[in-house]
């Protein structure tokens, strides 16, 4: 159980820098800003994914929900 919180917790946190960099991406006025905090939230997504396909591995086998957005 404690593995599975501070896995919860790095999630939460890795969310909260995408948000941060998301905020400043609708003001990044340059190239250089701009590829930067892009490339940061990418590195943020598949950190995020592997600690989502690391969670899923641990629980129960549970079918795939579908999202539409």
């Amino acid at each position: 159980m404690k593995n599975r919180r501070s896995t919860l917790l790095w999630m939460k946190d890795l969310i909260e820098h995408m948000n941060q960099c998301h905020e400043q991406l609708l003001w990044a006025a340059d190239g250089p800003s701009e590829s930067f905090l892009t490339e940061s939230m990418m590195v943020d997504l598949v950190e995020c994914k592997r600690l989502c396909e690391e969670l899923r591995g641990k629980g129960q086998a549970t079918p795939l929900l579908a999202v539409s957005v």
